[in-house]
């Protein structure tokens, strides 16, 4: 503990309030807009991919501001738009106000996450690196645990109080910031933007790298149900005064509601992560992968097969445990594959999961959620008795497609592990990769076509199209002759 200097505390401290505003505010989120700004749950499922996928580029850009201008400024950069859109969210309630401000947010952000993971590396050893980054991924769940719980008991006197207490969170870390933060280290080599770019395009060219990273966003699509339709869910088909009952039982005088499944899911993390850890520390990463997906796709195989308030919790748990199963030994692997010149490039940009997994998560699950459970929503008086027989059928249907992609994904990953874990697998990855970005290219341009030949024009649409036609035509100039 005596081995940490001062920054390695402060950025673990800015790491706790800032994730406490993220997940405090996402805790609530999606029902915020969707029920008591009465938006579209499609139009939400746009603006939370947008917003998802925005905290996951920008760090691509935000670790190159930060090694060519300092840490310490890009914080101040940082932490500045973070409480500005925070705040400025609090007081608008149209679509587009409420989109442009959460963008400044996923921006701030994407900035700030970079710079807090470069200091920790740069502030730790060889030798105290592992219970270095423990205690970061701690402050990380202690703020998703414990700001959801302040989110739950002020959104009771007004919503506009859970985007204002993001905004004093993040901007009371600006005092640090300016008055005690320093650069951990001076950069010997400034790297410039265009290498960055140059930098993506090195990655892109790894198909291995790039079908790994698309099979593990397959089970991100699944993960990314929890900030969106698992909160309605939650609130439009699960009677919740058992759990409510059981929690002023024990003394916690809360009404559970949809916040409450982000404080179960750092519960977890945080009782768990180092049981866990130390039970697989030892076995390969691909199997493990493997595993930790189909143990959370057994949590959302929960979802489908009862609307038990018990079960419902039981399943945001085990899915917690597959997520902490899985996810380290992801970033163990990208280690592993990665070029030894080159580690740090391609630990960089494995969170592309992320882009992927939020931009296709979000949307997918709202489209999903309008046409299959919306229309049989019941009235709350009727959560404490049986649903109807078409209702639960339609439960089924709903979480038995996430559970497909889940297990689809978990056989991905094995397949990746028979087929593609050799570096002479590359020609054979680049033909799939190839076939992929020429689909995701065909795709885009068909949606661009509709969406603009379709009066009036939607613009959410055009934009949509747009992103998955860059991803799709990029890929494809970016592969090897």
């Amino acid at each position: 503990m005596k081995g940490f200097p001062r920054e390695f505390w402060l950025a673990n401290l800015m790491e706790l309030f800032e994730r406490g505003a993220y997940y405090g505010m996402n805790s609530v989120l999606a029902v915020y807009l969707v029920k008591h700004l009465r938006f579209d749950v499609e139009a939400v499922g746009i603006l939370q991919g947008f917003f998802y996928s925005l905290t996951y580029i920008m760090p691509i850009v935000g670790g190159a501001l930060a090694e060519r201008y300092g840490y310490r400024k890009m914080l101040i950069w940082a932490f500045s738009l973070l409480s500005l859109g925070y705040f400025a969210t609090s007081r608008v309630t149209s679509y587009g106000l409420i989109f442009v401000f959460l963008l400044v947010v996923g921006t701030g952000s994407g900035l700030f996450k970079p710079i807090i993971s470069g200091t920790i590396a740069r502030t730790t050893t060889e030798e105290n690196s592992g219970f270095g980054f423990g205690l970061y991924y701690w402050s990380i769940n202690i703020g998703a645990f414990l700001a959801p719980l302040f989110i739950s008991w002020v959104k009771g006197f007004s919503w506009k109080y859970v985007f204002i207490s993001a905004s004093a969170w993040t901007f009371l870390m600006l005092i640090p910031t300016v008055f005690f933060f320093r650069d951990p280290v001076k950069i010997k080599r400034r790297v410039s933007l265009s290498r960055t770019l140059k930098g993506a395009l090195e990655v892109l060219r790894d198909s291995r790298f790039m079908l790994m990273v698309v099979i593990y966003s397959t089970f991100w699509i699944v993960y990314f149900q929890s900030y969106g339709t698992l909160l309605l869910y939650v609130r439009d088909f699960v009677n919740r005064a058992p759990l409510t009952a059981f929690l002023h039982s024990v003394g916690i005088p809360l009404q559970f509601d949809a916040e409450h499944i982000t404080v179960l899911n750092a519960g977890t993390v945080i009782l768990l992560v180092i049981l866990v850890s130390r039970l697989v520390k030892n076995l390969k990463p691909l199997p493990v992968i493997a595993a930790g997906i189909l143990i959370a796709t057994a949590g959302f195989s929960l979802f489908a097969l009862s609307t038990n308030p018990w079960v419902f919790v039981l399943g945001v748990v085990v899915f917690s445990i597959g997520e902490i199963t899985a996810h380290p030994k992801y970033y163990s692997y990208i280690g592993l594959i990665a070029p030894g010149d080159k580690v740090a490039l391609y630990m960089g940009y494995a969170f592309l999961y992320g882009v992927i997994g939020s931009l296709v998560g979000t949307n997918l699950g709202a489209f999903l959620y309008k046409r299959i459970l919306e229309p049989v929503i019941p009235p709350p008086h009727l959560l404490s008795s049986s649903l109807p027989h078409e209702t639960l059928l339609r439960i089924k249907a709903f979480w038995g497609i996430f559970v497909f992609l889940g297990l689809a994904s978990t056989a991905g990953m094995l397949w990746f592990g028979r087929k593609f874990s050799s570096p002479q697998s590359e020609p054979s990855a680049w033909k799939i990769m190839r076939g992929l970005y020429i689909l995701l290219a065909v795709s885009g341009t068909a949606f661009l076509a509709i969406s603009l030949a379709s009066p009036p024009i939607r613009w959410k649409s055009v934009i949509q199209a747009l992103l998955i036609l860059a991803l799709g035509g990029g890929g494809m100039l970016s592969q090897k002759k």
